[in-house]
């Protein structure tokens, strides 16, 4: 019989196939490894098969090839897989679970990135590393220098001011071997920030030579940073039907607890992408700071929500609108109007 609908639990070394017919009885499963799986996959099904997997590592990849061939690829979020997930969780349940949701007609997937998109996410996230070991190795010097009595500064740019200041002090108890290890730490500092600096000259770049995001940098609160990002992340805007579906994406709409005629709204639902969440609203607190020097509807606006609630709630907001505007000329192409940004 022919196969309607093929869910895949991907894995590193072995590959757990399930399809069904066009009635959704089961007519095939295999269990294959991964130097096989692609081709039986290929023999044994025909274009326009609906190929399900969860994203997750490699799917995006598997997603291209598979594409490329004709057949049509859904990707699932794996926290809408489990509640299909029947008994106990193993490799076979998984790919039953994963041909079951896709099925729904009101699932949502994930859109399948292109090389281009993961280029620039794997700078985003290869730059984000690099921060995390930063901040680290400068936790690590103020831990080792509080052990011989020097208080260390709190910011980094004024760690890296105090630490060839010890060094040249011959009176403050450190010893020739410590100086030596601090020496050395202090040169792992100066190399991550080279690497960081390094990475955002790249994203710069990246930003300069594509269009939508020279496009995105219109809009206030977004460089090249977070226009990378969410290039990135969201890709093609056409895959949200509304504005509001890509600001829930990225996670800074209201969470919500209602019931019967109650409407009860909470605070952002954190959802999505926490790096591209976190950009963004760091972006908007840059100009919440600003907006009361200035006297336009958008800042007079943020200026209104800052003095009636706390400057985060305004940055919060802005991220919001910010992304919802970022849709709108993404899916229009359209450059940004300041007329339209406060409706």
């Amino acid at each position: 019989m022919k196969l309607s609908r093929v869910g895949i639990d991907l894995a590193k070394n072995v590959y757990q196939l399930h399809g069904v017919d066009r009635s959704g009885k089961t007519i095939w499963k295999r269990r294959l490894k991964r130097h096989q799986w692609f081709k039986v996959l290929l023999d044994k099904t025909e274009p326009g098969c609906v190929i399900g997997m969860e994203a997750c590592a490699s799917a995006h990849h598997w997603g291209r090839e598979l594409q490329s061939r004709g057949y049509t690829v859904r990707l699932i979020p794996p926290q809408l897989v489990k509640p299909y997930v029947k008994s106990n969780k193993n490799d076979a349940k998984d790919a039953e679970a994963i041909c079951e949701a896709m099925s729904r007609p009101n699932m949502r997937f994930v859109t399948v990135k292109n090389v281009e998109q993961q280029d620039i996410q794997a700078t985003h996230r290869i730059r984000a590393e690099f921060i995390t070991q930063r901040t680290a190795k400068g936790n690590q010097i103020r831990g080792l220098v509080a052990e011989y009595g020097l208080v260390a500064p709190k910011h980094l740019s004024s760690l890296r001011v105090a630490i060839p200041c010890w060094l040249e002090d011959a009176e403050n108890g450190l010893t020739a071997d410590f100086r030596s290890l601090l020496h050395g730490v202090w040169d792992d500092l100066l190399a991550l920030d080279d690497r960081v600096g390094e990475m955002d000259k790249l994203i710069k770049r990246l930003a300069e030579n594509h269009e939508e995001c020279v496009r995105l940098q219109q809009l206030r609160g977004v460089g090249p940073m977070i226009s990378t990002a969410m290039i990135a992340t969201v890709g093609d805007a056409r895959q949200y039907h509304k504005s509001r579906q890509m600001a829930a994406a990225i996670g800074i709409t209201p969470k919500q607890h209602s019931s019967g005629d109650r409407d009860r709204l909470l605070g952002i639902s954190k959802r999505g992408d926490v790096y591209l969440r976190t950009l963004m609203i760091h972006g908007a607190r840059a100009v919440v700071a600003r907006a009361e020097h200035k006297d336009d509807r958008l800042s007079r606006w943020l200026t209104g929500i800052a003095t009636k609630r706390h400057p985060n709630v305004a940055a919060v907001a802005l991220a919001n609108k910010t992304a919802r505007m970022a849709w709108t000329m993404l899916r229009n192409e359209t450059d940004y109007d300041p007329d339209f940004a406060i409706r």
